[in-house]
């Protein structure tokens, strides 16, 4: 059977939208020729805060986000989540787990992912026969 190459479906990746602080690292996966991009929200999140981990084809995503305390007042409301947060992506076949590289830029966290060269897209020549058939 033939399908399309999608190295997370197989692992049952998900991107239907979850309900409270599960929700806080939303992803949005992209490909590119050579690579996949996982782009994933983690706002008031730094570096030092930020653990990317990946184990086999498990691609682990650690963050703690704590927010500070009022200066000049007390808390009124809480609405934005804190605390530790883990997400996971399991990479499927295909993809190179030694090479993925990550960069924190405006609260979003980017991970490249790149493509093994046996699983890119390449073109096959197609030729003709010519005389395959004497008489």
């Amino acid at each position: 059977m033939i399908h399309r190459f999608d190295p997370f479906y197989d692992y049952g990746w998900s991107t239907r939208p979850s309900a409270g602080p599960r929700n806080f690292m939303a992803a949005d996966i992209y490909r590119e020729e050579d690579r996949y991009l996982v782009a994933v929200d983690i706002p008031g999140v730094s570096e030092e805060n930020t653990d990317v981990t990946v184990e086999k084809k498990t691609l682990t995503l650690t963050v703690d986000r704590s927010l500070p305390a009022a200066d000049d007042g007390s808390l009124v409301s809480r609405g934005r989540p804190r605390g530790t947060f883990t997400r996971r992506f399991y990479l499927g076949e295909g993809l190179d787990p030694d090479g993925i590289e990550a960069t924190l830029e405006n609260g979003v966290l980017t991970l490249a992912i790149p493509i093994v060269e046996s699983a890119k897209a390449r073109k096959i020549e197609v030729g003709t026969i010519r005389n395959a058939i004497t008489s």
